[in-house]
C-alpha cells in the first residue's frame, strides 16, 4: 500500500493498575481520588528504605490460567490482559483472519516495557544460586526479553504487520503509541494494539532508585507519599500495570461501524541531551516537544483544555515541565485543567504513557479531568491551573495532551482531539 497521511481514532481501551483491574474500575477510582499506593509486605521489603509502591490492584494470576503465568514474566502478564480488555472493548471477537474485520497482515502491535522482565531475571538467578542449574526455567530468555509483552500480544491477536518494543525509559508507552500512529498513517497496518507495561516492584529497583534519591521515603503514609506539585514531594513511589489502546484508521473504523473514543493527532518528540537521569531543569528538552507536536499538527493551544501531566512527584521534574508548558503554550495554558494521575497510580516507569493514554482517552470521552490529590501546599513554581477534584471539561471540539519523559532525556508528547 503507498504511503498515507490517515486519520487514526481509538476504539478500544483496556488496563490493569494499582487502581482497578480494568479500565473501568480503574476509572471510576481516579475520579474518586482514590490512591493505589500500600505498604509492601514479606521479609524482602523491611528492611528497605523504601517499603511502598503500587502494586496492580488485581493479580494477574488470579485472572490468568496457571500454565500462562508460568511463562510469562508479569508485565507480559499485566499486558495480556490489558490487551485482552481493549480488543474485546473495540469489538473485535476473535484473533486476526478468525475475525473477519482484520487481516493479520494488517495488524501490528507496539507494546513497550522501560526495563522489561527484570523480576524474572533476578528471582531466576536466586534460583541458580540457591537451588542450582537445573532448576533455572527453561522460559526465562523468552519471559526476560523487554519485548516480549508485545511479542505474546502479537501472538494472541495474531498480528502480522509488525511486532515492536521501543524503550526509552519512561516514556517508553507514550513513544510505543506514537509508533502505532505512524504505522498506521504511512499505510503499514489499519489496526494496532499499543501501550506499555511495567512490573518491577523488586527489591534491587526499589533500592537502586532510592539510592538515587528519586523515591519518596514515606513509609508511614503510603497514600499521601505521591504528591506532585506539593511543596514538600520528596520523589515518585514505584507502581505496576498495564494500559492498552486500539488505534485504527478513521476508515477502517468507519468501515466497521466501530465505536470511536476519540482522534489521536500525533506525537512530539525530543531529547535534552542533558543528564542521564536529572531533568533537564528549564525545560528546554519538553518545550521542543511540545513545539514539534504543534508543528507537525493541526493542533491549535487554544484547542487544548486538559493534560495528563508526566508530574512523577520529584522537584525539579515537575517544575521544568510547568515552565515548558508555559513557555511553548503562552496565555493558552490558563485554561488547560492539568491532572497528575501519578498521584493514584505512582510512577509505572513504562507502563506510564499507556495508562497515562487511557486515562486522557477517557477523560476526552466522558468530558472530565481526574484529580491530583495530595496537594497540602501548592508549590508557588507551579504556574498552571492543577485540578485537585474532578471536573467537568468544555462542551464542543476539545483537544487534551498526555506528557512522558524519560531518564536518558527522552520526552513524548501526545495529542488527542475529540469527535
Amino acid at each position: 500500500m503507498n504511503p498515507t497521511n490517515r486519520t487514526v481514532v481509538v476504539t478500544g481501551i483496556g488496563a490493569t493498575t494499582p487502581l482497578g483491574g480494568d479500565s473501568a474500575s480503574t476509572w471510576e477510582a481516579m475520579l474518586a481520588g482514590r490512591s493505589g499506593v500500600k505498604p509492601l509486605e514479606g521479609e524482602r521489603f523491611a528492611d528497605l528504605p523504601v517499603r511502598i509502591a503500587a502494586r496492580a490492584a488485581v493479580d494477574p494470576e488470579d485472572v490468568l490460567p496457571r500454565p500462562l503465568t508460568r511463562k510469562l514474566d508479569r508485565s507480559a502478564q499485566l499486558a495480556l490482559i490489558a490487551a485482552r480488555e481493549a480488543w474485546a472493548d473495540a469489538g473485535y471477537t476473535a484473533k486476526a483472519g478468525e475475525d473477519p474485520a482484520i487481516a493479520p497482515e494488517r495488524l501490528g502491535t507496539v507494546i513497550a516495557s522501560g526495563i522489561g522482565g527484570v523480576t524474572t531475571l533476578l528471582d531466576q538467578y536466586d534460583v541458580l544460586k540457591d537451588k542450582g542449574v537445573r532448576r533455572v526455567s527453561p522460559h526465562t530468555v523468552p519471559m526476560l526479553m523487554p519485548n516480549s509483552p508485545s511479542a505474546n500480544v502479537g501472538l494472541e491477536v495474531g498480528a502480522q504487520a509488525g511486532v515492536h518494543t521501543p524503550v526509552s525509559a519512561c516514556a517508553s508507552g507514550a513513544e510505543a503509541i506514537g509508533y502505532a500512529v505512524e504505522m498506521i498513517r504511512t499505510g503499514r497496518a489499519d489496526v494496532v494494539v499499543a501501550g506499555g507495561t511495567e512490573a518491577a516492584i523488586h527489591p534491587l529497583p526499589i533500592v537502586a532508585f532510592a539510592n538515587m534519591m528519586a523515591m519518596s521515603k514515606n513509609n508511614d503514609e503510603p497514600e499521601k507519599a505521591s504528591r506532585p506539585y506539593d511543596k514538600g514531594r520528596d520523589g515518585f513511589v514505584l507502581g505496576e500495570g498495564a494500559g492498552v489502546v486500539i488505534l485504527e484508521s478513521a476508515e477502517h473504523a468507519a468501515a466497521r461501524g466501530a465505536r470511536v473514543y476519540c482522534e489521536v493527532l500525533g506525537q512530539g518528540l525530543s531529547a535534552d541531551s542533558h543528564h542521564i537521569a536529572q531533568p533537564e531543569p528549564t525545560g528546554r528538552g519538553i518545550a521542543a516537544a511540545l513545539q514539534n507536536l504543534l508543528d507537525s499538527t493541526d493542533l491549535k493551544p487554544s484547542e487544548v483544555v486538559h493534560l495528563n501531566a508526566h508530574a512523577t512527584s520529584t522537584p525539579q521534574g515537575d517544575a521544568a515541565e510547568i515552565k515548558a508548558l508555559r513557555k511553548v503554550l503562552g496565555d493558552d495554558l490558563d485554561h488547560v485543567a492539568v491532572s497528575a494521575t501519578k498521584s493514584m497510580t505512582g510512577h509505572l516507569l513504562g507502563g506510564a504513557g499507556g495508562i497515562e493514554t487511557v486515562a486522557t482517552v477517557l477523560a476526552l470521552y466522558h468530558r472530565m479531568a481526574p484529580p491530583t490529590i495530595n496537594i497540602d501546599e501548592l508549590d508557588e513554581d507551579i504556574d498552571a491551573d492543577i485540578v485537585r477534584e474532578a471536573r467537568p471539561l468544555p462542551e464542543g471540539p476539545i483537544a487534551a495532551i498526555n506528557n512522558s519523559f524519560g531518564f536518558g532525556g527522552h520526552n513524548v508528547v501526545l495529542a488527542l482531539r475529540s469527535v
